[in-house]
């Protein structure tokens, strides 16, 4: 059976995925035709910068919320300057 932790990343990954599918198929479906007009482009770039951005923004939320200070994550850098 997984972790807590890693259930949880796996759910929220999976649902920033879905999220930007979504808007890249509204997009596609809005802007698009033949072929995609470039008011679509301009806007299906941003998407693309948005989700490298929100992936970020979650990457970062995740490692502070599911950091458990008992690991001993800390230590273990004092513990490598000492022996340095």
């Amino acid at each position: 059976m997984l972790e807590r932790e890693r259930i949880i990343e796996i759910v929220v990954a999976v649902a920033v995925v879905v999220t930007m599918l979504g808007v890249m198929v509204s997009i596609g479906s809005s802007y698009g035709g033949d072929a995609l007009s470039p008011d679509g482009a301009e806007l299906l770039v941003g998407a693309i910068i948005g989700f490298i951005f929100l992936l970020l923004g979650v990457g970062l939320a995740l490692a502070f919320l599911l950091n458990d200070p008992g690991e001993g994550l800390e230590d273990d850098d004092a513990d490598a300057k000492s022996t340095a």
